[in-house]
């Protein structure tokens, strides 16, 4: 089979090079690269020049597009049999597409599949933290990729391969900017075709965050989150709500010293146990203390972040019923 790596940015010449580095080690090697550049000027053509003697390279520079417009620019360009979506800010290890080969000859009927996410071992404090957060079941319930996770699986576009038929019959991707990977992946569903997981079929996901990115990008999942639910009415779960309920535990803890202290000093042991459960977690996976101690900020991080989106939404969009999709453009301006 051969495959069509589709990799939208925004400028990042760093991190395309390493991507780029990365697709030379696979020991498979029946695919293409493409690569769609939205940012103002050309600043990725050093890089492209450095590689442009590869044949499997393809890149195109159109200025102001955003992640999903390049995504399916990339397709149309593309001639793969599989069309397969990462990150700018991941790399793949040199096995990913044998993997991904071996499992789709073992499993014909597979449409589109998803993969998780890891730290390798040269990423910074903050990257694995920020891993352990996006990944962990005491955060996320493990659905972005772990063989055993709470609710069901849905693709995600920082490691996802679809079936050109498959991509180009449900339409590719649509216009929304938050959750556009996840609302391919039900309308996939909805459409009858199969999805799943190959938990082996990992990217290293280098995310270079800040606190306070890392804050924003959670806010708007969250928010996107009710915009998929008012889009296809059923992609509210309970895991999604997790965080939400996780907001209101705290604010009901630190409304009760004031009205209840016994209840206060429940919450606080519950709070506690919590925040050492996830430092236990984090400790027998990194086995750093120092990292450790940073997953327990992200893992709070994310939780109140997801789920001050998601009541934002509840009541702007679902109760109030004023505003449209969630954008991108704060996320943009870094």
């Amino acid at each position: 089979m051969y495959y069509s790596i589709i990799l939208p940015t925004f400028g990042r010449p760093d991190e395309v090079e390493n991507f780029l580095e990365s697709t030379q080690l696979q020991n498979f090697k029946e695919f293409e690269v493409i690569i769609v550049d939205g940012s103002h000027d050309d600043i990725l053509h050093p890089v492209i020049e450095k590689y442009k003697s590869h044949s499997y390279l393809k890149y195109y520079h159109r200025k102001g597009l955003g992640a999903s417009e390049s995504r399916n620019l990339g397709c149309e360009k593309a001639k793969g049999d599989f069309l397969v979506f990462i990150d700018s800010d991941c790399v793949i290890p040199p096995g990913y597409l044998s993997i991904v080969e071996n499992y789709l000859k073992a499993n014909p009927d597979v449409d589109a599949y998803g993969g998780p996410d890891a730290a390798d071992e040269s990423f910074s404090p903050f990257q694995k933290a920020v891993n352990y957060a996006m990944t962990s079941t005491l955060t996320t319930g493990g659905i972005r990729g772990r063989r055993r996770h709470i609710g069901k699986f849905q693709l995600r576009g920082f490691n996802m391969g679809v079936r050109r038929n498959a991509f180009f019959k449900v339409g590719g991707y649509s216009g929304m900017q938050v959750a556009e990977d996840i609302d391919l992946s039900i309308r996939l569903q909805i459409s009858g075709y199969k999805t799943a997981l190959i938990p082996e079929a990992f990217v290293y996901h280098r995310r270079k965050a800040s606190f306070y990115k890392f804050y924003r990008q959670l806010y708007l999942h969250g928010k996107g989150r009710i915009d998929l639910h008012m889009k296809h009415g059923n992609a509210l779960k309970p895991v999604h709500m997790l965080p939400s309920f996780f907001v209101l535990f705290l604010i009901g803890g630190f409304a009760a010293m004031f009205v209840y202290r016994p209840l206060f000093f429940l919450f606080l042991t519950l709070f506690a146990l919590y925040i050492l459960f996830v430092f236990i977690d984090a400790s027998l996976k990194n086995r750093n203390f120092w990292v450790s101690v940073l997953c327990i900020i992200t893992s709070l991080e994310l939780l109140i972040a997801y789920g001050l989106g998601v009541w934002r939404n509840i009541f702007v969009r679902i109760i109030f019923g004023r505003g449209g999709d969630s954008r991108k453009e704060l996320l943009l301006k870094e």
